[in-house]
This record gives C-alpha cells, structure tokens and sequence, in this order.
C-alpha cells in the first residue's frame, strides 16, 4: 500500500476493503462511491460500495447514490439533499443520502451547480479525466453539513475532489483510491490545495 501525506491530509492507494481496517476513527465520510448507473460506469465497485456504508465508519455519512435505490447503512436517514447539475441535459439531478447518528432530521436542500466534464463552459475548467468528477464547490457544500467534523473520509477519492473541498477548509482529510492513476491527480491537486492554502494563512499572519 502506498501512503502520501500532504498537509493534513492523508492519501492512501489501495482498495479501501484492505484499508479501512488500518485506519483509525474519523468524524465524518463524504463520498461519491461507485453505485448504479446507466452509463456502466465503475459497475464492477458497486458491491464494495454497498459494503463500505455498511460499516460503522462514523457518526455523520453523506453518501452519493442513485436515485431509484434506496443504499442501505447502519446509521439513521436524515436527510436527502439533491445535487442540481445546471449545464446538463437529460440526468439532471442527483441526490446525496444524509445519515447521522444522532438521528436528528435534517432540512434536505438543492444545490444547483455545473457539472465537470471535458470542453468549455461552467466547470469544465476543473476537468481531470475522471468521468464523475465532482465540483470541489459542491464538496465544500456537503463537508459543510458536517458540523464541524475535524477528520473527513472518502474511501473512494476518485480524483480527489472531496480533499481539495476539506483542505480548503481547514479538515483533515483520509482518502483512499485503488486507481494509480487518479490518485496521482488527487495528490497532486491536493497538494495544490495545500500550498494554496499555506500562502493565504503566511499572508493573514
């Protein structure tokens, strides 16, 4: 298993089924994991996904997932917000399962933003290659929901969106991905992020 430790951050190439076990608590896991789709896309994680939100991970879960399955985890459902994609036509929404341990309902919201992907436009100018790239601002919208949690998990990194968001707001961040490929895009970026990060605290000193 390779480690990479940018910052606060904490990057982990493996599949996440032999990694979880290593890691210790965390306070919060938002991902966008592999789940059912029309496009065949990362189909063969789908089962690894079901599998991971099974486990006791953590007390707060924002989890991305299709919209005519329900995925099951062991925390209660709170919430379910909708990611609103404004620069795409046919699947134009997606929504993102809230649980939380303390069981607490919370006001399930939308939030409209460009979609990532190849070409020009609104977004596109975070591409990375990856075919479900996520906007870091939309990332930052759902750590947001956290309350504070200190420690963010993504066991699926992808490209690593969601540790570019929890770096720029001062989270640590634990990200694994089992693609060598895209987790060299997501330490690289992160540690973009990092350093951009370190320059605005130097300059506020």
């Amino acid at each position: 298993m390779r480690i990479e430790v940018i910052g606060a951050a904490t990057l982990m190439l493996g599949d996440c089924r032999d990694v979880l076990p290593t890691i210790g608590a965390v306070d919060a896991v938002v991902c966008d994991p592999p789940y059912p789709n029309g496009e065949g896309l990362f189909i063969d994680g789908i089962e690894t996904a079901r599998w991971v939100l099974a486990q006791p991970l953590a007390p707060v879960v924002l989890w991305f997932w299709g919209e005519v399955d329900t995925p099951v985890a062991p925390l209660p459902w709170v919430a379910t917000h909708i990611w609103h994609r404004t620069n795409v036509n046919g699947k134009i929404y997606e929504p993102v399962f809230h649980y939380a341990r303390d069981g607490i309902k919370r006001r399930s919201e939308i939030k409209a933003h460009a979609a990532v992907f190849y070409g020009a436009g609104p977004g596109c100018n975070e591409y990375e290659g990856h075919p479900t790239q996520k906007p870091v601002a939309l990332m930052r919208w759902l750590i947001d929901k956290t309350r504070g949690a200190e420690t963010i998990l993504d066991p699926f990194c992808g490209s690593g969106s969601t540790g570019v968001a929890a770096v720029q707001m001062g989270r640590k961040f634990i990200g694994i991905e089992r693609d060598e490929g895209y987790f060299d895009i997501a330490c690289r970026r992160i540690e973009q992020a990092q350093r951009q990060a370190d320059m605005f605290i130097g300059s506020a000193a």
